[in-house]
This record gives C-alpha cells, structure tokens and sequence, in this order.
C-alpha cells in the first residue's frame, strides 16, 4: 500500500472548558499541518456530550477539516439517535464512527440498541449511503467479550451490516493487530482496518485507563517504566522509541493508515509523525 492511500487521522475529545476550547484549537492547528484524512470527535456515554460533539466538529470544519463524530448508542432510544443522525447530515456532515459505547453510570437498562452492528444497520436504515460509517475493532478482544470467537463474530456484524471501514482500540503489540486482521479476512472481511496509536505521555494513567478498557500494556514495558521512577524525561523517551517502532512496523507491514488517540495533546503525536517522517 503506497503512502497515498493511507489513512492517517486524529481523535479528541469535546473539551467542557473554555480553556479546554482554546487549548483544543492550538492543538489542532498543530496537528492540521500534517494534513490527516480527518478528525474525530468523541461522544460521551448516553449522549452526555452531544452539544459539545456537535460543536467541536462544526468548528472543525469552519476551519476547512474534515471531521468525523462518534456515536454511541448504549442508553438511547432509536427516536433520539435518529434526531442525532438528521441533525448531523443538515449540517453536511458524511463521516461517523458508529459505536456501542458504555453504559452511563447507574443506567441498568441498555436501551434500544444493544450492540454496535444495530447501530450501522439503523444508520443504514434511515440514510442509506449518505454516511461514511466507521466502526471498532478489538485487536486484543473487547473486555466484556464472552470469548475472542465471540468477539470476532460481533465484529463480522458490524461489517455485514455496513460499515466502510473500522479503526482498532490502541495495542503494543502488533502481531495481535496483524492476527484480527488476517482472521476476519479469513470470514469474507475486506473492509480497512486502521490501528489505534496511543502515544505514552503519563504511563501511570495509561495504565489504569489500559486496565480498565481490557487493552494490554506488556509486562517488559511496565517494569521498564517503573524502574525510572520519577524520571519523567526517560519515560517519555522510552515511550516515543516504543511506540514509534509500533507504528514503523504497523506500516512496513501493510497497515492502512494510522488514528492517534490525541487526548488533545499535540506534542508527542506531532514528535512520532516526523519520526516516522510521514
């Protein structure tokens, strides 16, 4: 795959500060001189951050970027997703990332959509191919997941359903990217499958953020980062050789693109971009 036809792309969150806006705009005028395919903007559980979604990836595109919101359908009915969905395409927009999301705290019921493939086909349903849909993938399986055969059939749905293309949850380990990818290709899946980047900032918080969304943070990589302590400066260093080599190899290997998990932060995802010197 030549670099032309890769997807690169960015993802934030709708900051709920005035400061938070203004640090967002710098961060994102950082990270548009490396001209990403898109950006896109987080959606909080149960429609917690749909005003700030809407207005982050309008202001986005004002600015003349393409811009993607996520969707998440856990705890909505099929009327306020359908709201969601017109009010999205009256402001021309053409691109979502379609998820199941979490379930709100202290919310028991799940609402009218339980899983992510009824979102796509909704969308379908209602819009037919007006929306480019972007969905999940779980290289390392999704931690509710009964089984990692389980976990690949919900992705198959997904597909079959009629997502476009997916982008992955962050991993360190390439091989399990590698090893989805070939196994849902094995089931008829020819759909492009970008890879999550989490680039290493705070490792204490990447690790309890890792624990808490089932992704894995290999044990060689902990006790490195443990044994430097305080030493912010040599983490940070160790973080950017790791994950720079992830994505060195993701590419060399075929992968389609790359989607950074910016936190809103530009600086280290702007120090691997020209690394890799993409």
């Amino acid at each position: 795959m030549t670099e032309r036809n890769r997807t690169f792309s960015f993802e934030f969150f709708p900051p709920r500060t005035p400061e938070g806006v203004a640090k967002l705009r710098t961060t994102r005028q950082q990270l548009a001189q490396f001209k990403p395919e898109f950006f896109s903007v987080t959606f909080g559980a149960g429609g917690t951050t749909r005003d700030g979604t809407l207005s982050t990836v309008l202001e986005i595109r004002n600015e003349g970027y393409a811009a993607a919101p996520h969707l998440s359908c856990i705890g909505s009915t099929r009327d306020n997703i359908r709201s969601i969905l017109n009010e999205y395409r009256n402001h021309g927009i053409r691109h979502i990332v379609a998820l199941r999301g979490d379930m709100p705290s202290g919310m028991v019921e799940a609402g009218e959509f339980r899983y992510a493939n009824e979102l796509v086909a909704f969308i379908r349903e209602e819009h037919g191919d007006h929306f480019h849909i972007e969905v999940a993938a779980y290289p390392e399986f999704h931690p509710q997941a009964k089984s990692a055969e389980d976990d690949i059939n919900n992705f198959v749905r997904k597909v079959n359903a009629g997502a476009n293309s997916a982008m992955t949850q962050y991993f360190f380990n390439a091989d399990s990217y590698f090893r989805f990818v070939d196994e849902v290709q094995a089931r008829g899946v020819d759909i492009p499958i970008v890879p999550g980047i989490m680039p290493i900032a705070n490792f204490g918080q990447l690790c309890r953020f890792s624990d808490m969304c089932g992704a894995e943070v290999p044990r060689w990589l902990r006790l490195r980062m443990q044994a430097y302590m305080d030493d912010s400066a040599s983490i940070r260093a160790l973080g950017l050789d790791v994950v720079t080599e992830l994505c060195d190899r993701l590419l060399a290997n075929g992968a389609p693109g790359l989607h950074f998990y910016t936190l809103n932060q530009a600086g280290t995802v702007s120090t691997i971009w020209q690394r890799l010197g993409l």
